[in-house]
């Protein structure tokens, strides 16, 4: 347990450097201990939750998907939706890695975003790697998967070959994929991918999401000859709908694509090429310039000329997944507190902050108490604000996180009665980023018991759905495209906020922005065959196919060689070789960055150069 121990020093004197004067990285001690001492219970918990997913986990793989990595579903799945939810069935899993879960789930990881990706592109969804073309919204979904393997092992080639060759969708480098207008600093539509702008729909391209959408009120409140969202699903009524989606919102930028700044930063990460850093810091900067030029409101669509309300009747509202259609402001928060964080992420200019910041002020501005609460209006129309909410304050948790200001706490107290956090129920959401208020209160030492009962909760989500994955006795043809993703038992909730000292990443397409990296020093290296073949590291070549021996025996497959489980105390992240002298500046600069919050940017630029200085 002596490991345990040292993660919660470094979090003291981590806390300490943070809420003292600004720290320097020299001033980071070794406090070595000597002295033995019972674990305490969240310590136990955390080690039991890491050990207990794992079967879990093999179970739920085990009678969902093939030993190659693909699903047990249809031979067929139309329409542009669907591989988002492919992914997302899996998402955590290279995260539950990287947090200190066992190896096999590292090489599982890789082998079932294979299989995903081979499956969805016999569907027609996926194009070279990549969804051809959908929003991005979805394409966030599934991108998180993504991120987490450089978190796992950032030294895959073909990880690293897979990042520069998405961020080149979006950045003018792909002639087939002609997203980016350089010279207008937008991506021209807010339906793009590996396939290029999607400025023309079809009826097909919609078929599997109009069931969905029928659930919302209409794009518009002026469709010729529809007055009510029953006609998604109505075939005489439907091209209606398509031809004013293609006219009015096809064509152009949309603030939901700032989530791209996610997979650009990605490739920033690996690389440190400036060029990168550069268009993050350039699309911010053009939404900043649009809201300013829009009298301090995000337009929420702008035209391929850059004019704002081009193809919506100079209306700054209208726009896809904008102020009106189909969830309103929750999605403009979203993207722009990913587009914000990550360009202050890769440059240390907390003034970036004011794009999501200001929104929050615009609505509050109208808002107003009803039945006791503090309400916002989250959507705009011809006719002014309406749809009054209480405004989700985990999305100003995470602004408030990225700028520990004053004024973002001010935000959330505004928001939110923060003297009932202790008592909040436990709520999963479709990500690990439901429950961040009673953390805060646990961090202002308000709420002791909470990392205990955080992680019970965890484990019971897992037992939970674990008992549906037994109980279930659906058919291919009863289960639609979101079926696994409810059934998932892997939850990282708790370790990723008691571990890492943040909040979970924006499940949408946001990036884990966290203080706090822990390494076990007493683990030594482990075997190269629990994450990827020592040949993928040099050629890229595809990873062996084959799912762990535990997997297959679950299935009734015995065949194949079972992988080596190392010890739990021999088990950490696969980083790096740290034996290779050529890492030892890299190893420095991460040890500056878990030691320094105020400075991580400058450490993660980099750990980023000298990374690519070394590919």
């Amino acid at each position: 347990m002596k490991s345990l121990v040292h993660l919660t020093l470094l979090l003291v004197v981590h806390a300490a450097l943070a809420g003292g004067a600004e720290a320097k990285p020299e001033e980071v001690r070794t406090v070595h201990v000597v002295t033995p001492a019972p674990p305490p219970e969240w310590a136990i918990w955390q080690r039991f939750l890491l050990e207990r997913m794992e079967p879990a986990a093999l179970e739920f793989v085990a009678k969902y998907t093939r030993p190659d990595g693909t699903l047990v579903w249809r031979e067929k799945w139309p329409g542009m939706d669907g591989s988002d939810d492919g992914y997302e069935s899996f998402h955590n899993f290279p995260l539950y890695y990287a947090l200190g879960g066992p190896e096999k789930i590292h090489s599982l990881s890789r082998t079932l975003w294979d299989g995903v990706t081979r499956q969805f592109t016999e569907y027609g969804q996926v194009h070279e790697e990549f969804d051809g073309y959908y929003d991005w919204m979805h394409h966030g979904e599934s991108s998180v998967y993504l991120y987490s393997f450089g978190l796992a092992d950032p030294t895959v080639k073909r990880d690293r070959d897979r990042a520069l060759k998405f961020a080149g969708l979006y950045m003018g480098e792909n002639p087939k994929a002609p997203n980016w207008d350089a010279e207008r600093k937008l991506i021209r539509s807010p339906i793009n991918g590996s396939r290029g702008p999607r400025f023309v729909n079809s009826a097909e391209d919609w078929v599997t999401h109009r069931p969905v959408l029928a659930n919302y009120p209409l794009p518009f409140a002026d469709i010729p000859n529809v007055t009510e969202s029953a006609a998604w699903n109505d075939d005489a009524k439907f091209p209606y709908i398509l031809e004013a989606l293609n006219s009015r919102m096809m064509r152009g930028d949309v603030p939901l694509n700032l989530t791209a700044t996610s997979l650009i930063l990605n490739a920033y990460m690996y690389t440190g090429d400036d060029k990168y850093k550069q268009w993050i810091v350039d699309y911010v900067k053009a939404w900043m310039e649009r809201t300013r030029r829009n009298g301090g409101i995000l337009p929420d669509n702008v035209g391929l000329s850059g004019e704002i309300g081009e193809h919506m009747d100079g209306k700054w509202w209208g726009g896809y997944y904008g102020w009106r259609w189909p969830h309103g402001f929750f999605n403009l928060l979203e993207s722009t507190t990913i587009g914000a964080t990550n360009a202050l992420l890769v440059t240390g200019d907390a003034s970036f902050l004011a794009l999501p910041r200001s929104q929050i002020d615009v609505v509050t501005r109208q808002g107003r108490e009803e039945n006791g609460r503090f309400v916002v209006p989250h959507k705009y129309k011809d006719d002014g604000w309406y749809s009054y909410q209480v405004l989700d304050s985990k999305y100003l948790i995470n602004l408030w996180y990225a700028s520990e200001q004053d004024e973002d706490w001010q935000r959330v107290t505004k928001h939110d009665d923060t003297s009932q956090w202790n008592t909040v129920p436990y709520r999963k959401a479709k990500g690990d980023d439901n429950n961040e208020r009673p953390w805060i209160s646990f961090l202002q030492g308000k709420n002791p018991e909470f990392p205990v009962r955080i992680l019970r909760q965890n484990y019971a989500e897992t037992l939970r759905r674990l008992q549906l994955i037994r109980n279930d006795r659906t058919t291919v043809d009863e289960q639609d495209v979101h079926h696994w993703q409810a059934l998932n038992p892997v939850i990282t909730e708790g370790l990723v906020q008691l571990t890492l000292g943040g909040p979970g990443y924006i499940y949408h397409g946001g990036l884990l922005h966290t203080r706090v990296r822990y390494f076990d020093p007493s683990r030594r290296p482990a075997p190269r065959r629990c994450c990827t073949r020592r040949e993928d590291r040099l050629s890229g070549d595809h990873a062996d196919a084959r799912q762990p021996a535990s997997v297959r025996e679950a299935r009734g497959d015995r065949a194949g060689r079972r992988l080596r489980r190392a010890p739990i105390h021999q088990r950490r992240p696969c980083r790096q070789a740290r034996d290779d002298p050529s890492q030892a500046p890299e190893r420095q600069a991460r040890a500056r960055l878990r030691g320094n919050a105020r400075d991580r940017y400058t450490a993660v630029r980099k750990c980023a150069e000298l990374r690519g200085a070394m590919a």
